[in-house]
């Protein structure tokens, strides 16, 4: 899951979110946000669903099956 991490860094970065902003958004802390871009948690099939709506990109771009968003 390590493309998971990545990806989600640069999303975040590319909207100018902090990890707190997006933590809000996503309803969960700062520091799960933290954990997912580090590559120290996974999230469920819930949250990246909930992710990839939030980011507007597929599921399969998140998680490094495809390079088209």
């Amino acid at each position: 899951m390590e493309k998971l991490a990545i990806r989600l860094k640069e999303l975040r970065e590319e909207r100018g979110l902090s990890q707190m902003a997006a933590g809000t958004a996503l309803g969960v802390s700062r520091s799960t946000i933290a954990g997912y871009e580090t590559k120290g948690r996974e999230p469920d099939i819930h949250m990246l669903i909930t992710m990839a709506d939030f980011y507007n990109v597929s599921m399969d771009y998140l998680v490094g099956r495809k390079d088209e968003k």
